[in-house]
């Protein structure tokens, strides 16, 4: 299975700067105002293959008929091109990770709320070294990868955990679709990268991973987003979804043929086969039982991770070039607290629909 291309070089996210500035001063584009048609964006990843099953089973349109609304659930290709039309308005929610949902919508002024949290990673991510099996030897190397992407954000956390720093290595930016083949060559040592592509650099004579997600967990969070002011305007959308999700995670998590059945429709789809999608799920933490996914975003984790990816977006100019210090954006959590500018919301964590979902309420 392919994982999204979670690529942003500089020049793309510039040029995307403007083109969403402009997309965003049309009108029709998502707006606060009570409606019954919804379109989500959705693009192919380990944890994401849920709303691709639900669509194709039912179970979405089963839970929008409940609140009496319409919910259009579209793949989207390129992750990345997702994110954008999400951000400019064309879409009412996309599946996105914690940094890109900060780096993209909330630092173009685009008010997000995060109201169900799916999954983290869990070793999916991965920082692969020939011939060495310690993290430390990394020191000196050229390092490919994915620039300003997840995979970016890992090596600054595994420097950080051996008290380097991105000064001490040189980053190589290599597409998604090239690094199993470029790990492959003599003069390349140095990787980082995510499933299925890991697991091929796994498997190769003298590769070592010797730092990944599983060592960072909850830092990687892939989670379904939608416009916080189209939610307050619309909540039945959030309990259709979330009533939805928990449907779905309550299928695909069982041992019977309901759960196989499920879980290899959701591989087919990816473009996989159950054996390759379960070694996936092995590596990634679903929050199947909503219960567990609000205590996960109830905890003091969200905070602390999202503090660490602040200054990574903002040392690295995700944040815009307006911003001039990692509290440009602020951030919400569960309990009320902002971290960062209390004037300029635009990314918020919620427990709310998930605890309906805990209890029943939905």
């Amino acid at each position: 299975m392919k994982r999204p291309n979670r690529t942003r070089s500089t020049a793309r996210r510039v040029a995307g700067a403007g083109l969403l500035a402009a997309m965003l001063a049309l009108p029709g584009l998502a707006s606060a105002q009570e409606k019954d048609s919804f379109r989500i964006a959705w693009s192919i990843y380990v944890g994401w293959m849920p709303w691709s099953y639900g669509d194709s089973a039912g179970i979405v349109d089963k839970w929008a008929d409940r609140y009496d609304i319409e919910i259009d659930v579209v793949q989207i290709n390129d992750y990345i091109e997702s994110i954008n039309l999400y951000t400019a308005g064309e879409f009412d929610g996309v599946t996105i990770t914690n940094m890109d949902a900060l780096a993209i919508p909330a630092a173009s002024g685009v008010d997000t709320t995060l109201p169900i949290i799916g999954d983290f990673s869990n070793g999916n991510d991965g920082v692969v070294l020939k011939d060495t099996d310690e993290l430390t030897d990394i020191k000196g190397q050229r390092v490919n990868l994915v620039e300003l992407s997840v995979s970016h954000y890992l090596l600054a956390r595994a420097l950080e955990s051996v008290g380097m720093s991105e000064r001490d290595v040189t980053v190589v930016n290599t597409s998604d679709a090239d690094i199993v083949g470029t790990f492959s060559t003599p003069d390349v040592t140095a990787a980082v990268t995510w499933n299925p592509q890991l697991s091929e650099l796994r498997a190769m004579p003298e590769a070592n991973v010797v730092f990944d997600s599983s060592d960072i967990p909850g830092e990687i969070i892939d989670t379904l987003a939608l416009n916080t002011e189209v939610l307050e305007a619309n909540p039945e959308l959030g309990k259709a979804l979330t009533g939805a999700w928990y449907e779905i995670m309550a299928r695909m998590s069982g041992d019977d043929e309901t759960g196989v059945d499920a879980r290899t429709r959701m591989a087919e789809a990816a473009g996989t086969d159950l054996t390759g999608y379960e070694a996936q799920l092995a590596s990634t933490q679903m929050f199947y039982d909503a219960a567990d996914a609000v205590e996960f975003v109830t905890s003091d984790q969200p905070e602390a991770t999202m503090d660490n990816v602040r200054q990574f977006a903002y040392d690295r100019g995700l944040l815009g070039a307006t911003a001039t210090s990692p509290d440009f954006v602020g951030i919400e959590f569960t309990d009320g607290s902002v971290l960062g500018s209390e004037d300029n919301v635009k990314l918020r964590f919620t427990s709310e629909y998930m605890e309906m979902a805990a209890e029943d309420a939905l």
